[in-house]
């Protein structure tokens, strides 16, 4: 195939994606949304949680990445906390977004974490 119709495909396939309605609805648990895609063992090993909770840790990060590779908010929290610690996955929706004063009663906030 020629680069020119390789290039076209691709932009096509980009744009219908882009227009396409989300699969996942704001509201939905996180839990339930990780199930549609891949069962319990999109998370789980075996589909039964771990002891320290270090394998689900691991399937976030190979989806979203690392903590220290993500904004300024994150990476503060980099080698002191799993992700599961603020995105509680089976106590939380699609869209939820834990705020600082959901741990720190200091009056933090995200902006002032990121300077």
């Amino acid at each position: 195939m020629s680069k020119n119709l390789l290039s076209a495909l691709f932009g096509a396939a980009i744009a219908a994606l882009a227009l396409s309605p989300s699969v996942y609805a704001e509201g939905q648990e996180l839990a339930e949304m990780h199930a549609e895609m891949d069962g319990c063992e999109a998370c789980h090993a075996d589909g039964e949680p771990s002891e320290d909770g270090e394998h689900e840790f691991e399937q976030c990060q190979s989806c979203h990445g690392a903590l220290e590779e993500m904004d300024a908010v994150h990476q503060s929290h980099d080698g002191m906390l799993m992700c599961a610690d603020c995105h509680m996955p089976h106590d939380s929706n699609v869209g939820d977004k834990p705020t600082c004063d959901s741990c720190h009663d200091d009056g933090r906030t995200a902006e002032s974490a990121s300077k």
